[in-house]
């Protein structure tokens, strides 16, 4: 009988700490534009196996992608910005990149609340 509370226990942790993930992440990305991110993607790295057989293994990895996918977005829109013509065209690729990870993480962090994985 106290098996199955321990699980739910543990469970309920990897969603607290995935929780806290997504808000160090939200944090970094208004603060630093995303810059500061690495702390928070080490920690995806390293307890994302913890949470394997999980819906939050699934969180973890969509924040992985979300910052490997921005940070190629901006690199994108910098290698753009590299020409003057260009200038304007990495402006809008920028806030493209912009909105599109804070989408990712205001969407993964309202279906964790609700308990629900994110897709492949």
């Amino acid at each position: 009988m106290s098996q199955p509370l321990v699980l739910d226990n543990n469970l309920e942790q990897t969603k607290q700490l995935a929780r806290v993930l997504y808000l160090i992440h939200g944090a970094t990305f208004f603060f630093s534009l995303g810059m500061l991110s690495i702390v928070p993607l080490i920690i995806n790295y390293i307890k994302r196996p913890e949470s394997e057989g999980s819906m939050v293994y699934s969180h973890h990895s969509w924040m992985i992608n979300s910052f490997w996918i921005y940070v190629a977005g901006v690199c994108a829109s910098i290698l753009v910005a590299l020409t003057i013509i260009g200038i304007p065209l990495a402006w809008l690729m920028f806030c493209i990149a912009w909105i599109w990870k804070a989408y990712r993480l205001i969407k993964g962090f309202i279906d964790l609340n609700n308990n629900r994985a994110m897709p492949d």
